[in-house]
């Protein structure tokens, strides 16, 4: 296999594979095989600030002792803390490769304090994935964009490792916040997260879970956005999520200008065997078209070039359905 090194958040990747934050990752045992599967490194199972929350206020109601409830919430956040360190301390132990810890989050807060904990327990680089929705009458603009750099404004208060944002879809102007987080000490990003998926059950008419699992459509969005955002940012790493379904999508996200991709459902679906027939076909093709490494690729089709911008910010697409007839 050829030389498929890449470098991303400031991280040496053998290749440019990273396992997503999943209950794949939930052990160190899980990631030891993905690692020996062949993967470049891991993002832990996210820490939940919802669940942190949700967890504390189920057991404490409004009639608890003012006292004892702010008691057992402390206690169920350290419970909460302790297990996740554990988790960091043993991936560190079993792997070699880059361990990532990964906090799902909100807000600011007192669960930044969690940050400097997981960066102590050995965590090479940390994610934090910014979910949420606008859905407030008053919302200011900007409000949601703001929430980001003030959570990274935060954890980065205290930390010094590698702080990788992961972004939702749902952003007006994806560019102009990739270069605030850059300016508020981001080191990587990576496009997009995969928030919980709605549906209705027509027949008991309420609501149901739509598709857990990414389907490779889902690579479009990613790409288009990684093509223009890695030509307009610089000094920052850009990784690709979601529709990541094959070697071809790896090849595609490092042409739009990404150094890494995040895969989870490929390895649900097909196993860690995955990994090493996805890096062959990035493999082959790279000695077929004659680059020696990743890096003499990589962004050859992002924005810089006009014509790939006018294909990259093109909106209409109507002229593509004159070959369809009914």
């Amino acid at each position: 296999m050829g030389n498929l090194k890449t470098e991303f958040a400031g991280l040496e990747l053998r290749n440019p594979i990273i396992v997503s934050s999943s209950n794949l990752t939930d052990t160190a045992e899980g990631c030891r095989r993905f690692e020996d599967a062949g993967a470049a490194a891991v993002v832990l199972k996210s820490l939940f600030e919802e669940s942190i929350m949700r967890r504390t206020e189920h057991l404490t109601d409004e009639t608890a002792h003012a006292e004892s409830a702010d008691y057992l919430q402390g206690y169920l956040r350290a419970q909460m803390l302790r297990e996740y360190l554990d988790l960091v301390n043993d991936a560190k132990r079993l792997c070699s490769i880059p361990v990532i810890a990964s906090i799902c989050c909100r807000s600011t807060g007192e669960w930044t304090e969690f940050a400097s904990h997981i960066e102590r327990a050995g965590a090479d680089a940390l994610e934090l994935n910014v979910m949420g929705l606008c859905t407030a009458k008053d919302y200011a603009d900007g409000e949601f964009e703001r929430r980001h750099t003030e959570i990274l404004a935060a954890v980065r208060r205290v930390v010094g490792i590698p702080i990788i944002m992961k972004l939702g879809a749902n952003i007006s102007n994806p560019v102009n916040l990739i270069e605030r987080l850059h300016g508020y000490g981001a080191a990587a990003v990576v496009l997009f997260n995969r928030p919980y998926q709605t549906d209705i059950d027509i027949e008991r008419v309420e609501y149901a879970s739509g598709r857990v699992l990414s389907h490779p459509s889902e690579l479009a969005n990613s790409l288009r956005w990684t093509g223009i955002a890695s030509s307009a940012v610089k000094n920052i790493s850009f990784g690709v999520s979601g529709g990541v379904h094959n070697g071809a999508a790896i090849v595609k996200s490092l042409l739009a200008g990404a150094s890494a991709v995040e895969v989870c459902t490929a390895l649900y679906t097909d196993g860690a065997e995955w990994i090493a027939e996805a890096l062959e076909v990035v493999s082959e093709w790279q000695s077929r078209h004659g680059f020696a490494t990743v890096e003499e690729f990589r962004g050859r089709l992002d924005a810089r070039d006009p014509e790939h911008a006018d294909i990259l910010e093109r909106t209409q697409f109507l002229k593509y359905f004159e070959a369809f007839r009914m």
